[in-house]
């Protein structure tokens, strides 16, 4: 029998685990080891402010064992928020058991139920091909824009 996956908003009592989490995504997809003090204040920023974003948890068992984050960005030509999908992760054991779909199913219908937001984003690492599976399986396209920054805080 499976037990079943709850979506909640976090909370700053949440700041450990999300830090966690992240440390763990970066280290796992793109070989990075975070500054683990830099990390955490920039959980805390999140969790102590909703305007810089929001992280969405899954929960089983009475664990997180799962986590999402949505920032916004502003689009003039549609005037309306995209939500951008970012964060994503999902413990090890809990892999393959419906985890990001729940949560990706939860934060979908919280947007289209609102009248400021017009649509959802995400990026995922180029090699990343089961993520982007993952993605397509729920409907997610690919967009015709590649993504370019300057990063000032993380050497790669």
């Amino acid at each position: 029998m499976s037990t079943a996956v709850l979506i909640r908003p976090s909370t700053p009592a949440d700041a450990s685990v999300v830090a966690e989490f992240n440390a763990l995504l970066a280290l796992e997809t793109e070989h990075l080891a975070l500054d683990r003090a830099r990390l955490r204040a920039g959980v805390e920023a999140v969790l102590g402010d909703a305007s810089r974003g929001l992280y969405w948890l899954a929960m089983a068992d009475g664990e997180v064992v799962g986590q999402l984050m949505i920032t916004f960005e502003w689009s003039d030509w549609r005037n309306g928020f995209f939500w951008w999908i970012q964060s994503v992760y999902v413990r090890r054991d809990w892999r393959g058991r419906g985890v990001f779909r729940a949560l990706y199913e939860h934060i979908h219908r919280e947007a289209k139920s609102r009248d400021d937001v017009c649509g959802l984003r995400l990026y995922v690492e180029q090699q990343n091909q089961q993520a982007q599976q993952t993605y397509q399986r729920l409907g997610l396209r690919p967009t015709t824009y590649d993504c370019y920054e300057v990063d000032f805080r993380i050497a790669r």
